[in-house]
């Protein structure tokens, strides 16, 4: 009796080997497959550590080489659609409640915190971006609509910004999150108006008060909080992700209280639907600390009582071939850029 009692019990990774392909099986993603979004597994621990660590384990296995994917983007789709994400995250709920707790309860984009996406993210270093992105330093989704290359999509997107904003010459622009200054720069060249930017990123300050020396562009290192002044036009370009909802109030207050009376304020954001406070603990760790991809319902509720909404233009889907574009450029400059950035580095940025 013992020894048939012994017979019967399954070892835990055996279980979690099973639960995982499984559940990735409703995702059409088999392991060890011959397709190119299949993933080729070589660390049979990569079960239960997804079970453990979900998308963070995920993410941190793809950077150890415990498993490869011919096409990632494909992989990811398949994922997404089948919210494969959201039943991994099931299977760790604890750590899901805590992380959701920890984000209600604590303010992450505090000004004491501001500066940390910058020494993590944009200050990695100008040549990774600049072997990256388009030669206007543009790291933002791209508009494609009548483009066919990164380059014309990007300056596409600095010129709808700009004709949104109805800038004319003389008048006085304030970027909040300004990156590299490609729209400042493009501002300020095509449209005759003086721009004053601002980033947490002492390496893109650097930047933009070298390349754009010749030109009305200003840059200050420093806060959005402590913005003072009066401007014609406020924009702000892939910033607003590094808010954090409980600063959402205080980022429009701000934006209205630089801007003139009969100013225009314009404002470019990843968006999603739904309202979760969480973000992704792959992205958090490795990519933008302290992140969290605003829900159209928090935006607007947030902005009401400061700004009257005259335009709301979505091109999400641009991104993909954004993305895909930077993705290109990374891997063909990455011989290069090896010399400088490891081999897990370059895994960690392909993921």
């Amino acid at each position: 009796m013992e020894t048939e009692n012994l017979t019967s019990i399954e070892s835990t990774d055996s279980w979690s080997t099973r639960t995982v392909k499984k559940t990735f099986a409703q995702a059409d993603i088999v392991f060890n497959g011959s397709r190119p979004w299949d993933l080729q597994v070589h660390n049979q621990k990569l079960y239960r550590r997804l079970l453990n660590h979900g998308s963070l384990g995920f993410g941190e296995s793809y950077m150890d080489g415990w498993w490869d994917c011919a096409q990632l983007d494909g992989l990811f789709t398949r994922l997404l659609q089948a919210r494969v994400h959201r039943r991994l995250k099931g299977l760790s709920r604890w750590r899901i409640s805590a992380l959701a707790l920890w984000n209600t309860l604590v303010n992450l984009q505090t000004k004491a915190r501001a500066f940390e996406v910058g020494k993590t993210h944009y200050d990695i270093g100008n040549d990774l971006y600049q072997a990256m992105l388009d030669p206007t330093m543009s790291y933002s989704c791209g508009y494609w609509r009548n483009c066919s290359d990164l380059v014309s999509a990007q300056k596409a997107k600095l010129d709808l910004i700009c004709r949104k904003l109805d800038l004319k010459p003389g008048m006085t622009l304030l970027d909040i999150g300004c990156g590299w200054g490609g729209l400042a720069a493009y501002a300020a060249g095509n449209y005759g108006v003086e721009v004053t930017g601002i980033t947490v990123s002492r390496e893109q300050a650097e930047f933009v008060e070298s390349r754009y020396s010749d030109m009305p562009v200003q840059v200050k290192l420093m806060d959005y909080r402590d913005l003072e002044g009066d401007y014609d036009r406020v924009v702000s370009v892939g910033m607003f992700e590094h808010v954090g909802y409980k600063n959402y109030s205080d980022f429009f207050q701000v934006a209205q209280r630089v801007l003139s009376p009969d100013g225009l304020f314009l404002l470019h954001t990843i968006g999603e639907e739904h309202t979760g406070r969480t973000s992704d603990p792959f992205i958090g760790k490795y990519i933008f600390p302290n992140r969290k991809v605003p829900a159209r319902k928090y935006l607007s509720a947030a902005s009401l009582k400061q700004f009257r909404l005259e335009d709301w233009h979505n091109f999400g889907p641009d991104y993909d071939r954004t993305l895909m574009a930077w993705a290109a450029n990374f891997e063909s400059a990455w011989p290069q850029l090896s010399e400088k950035y490891s081999e897990r580095f370059y895994r960690m940025w392909r993921y």
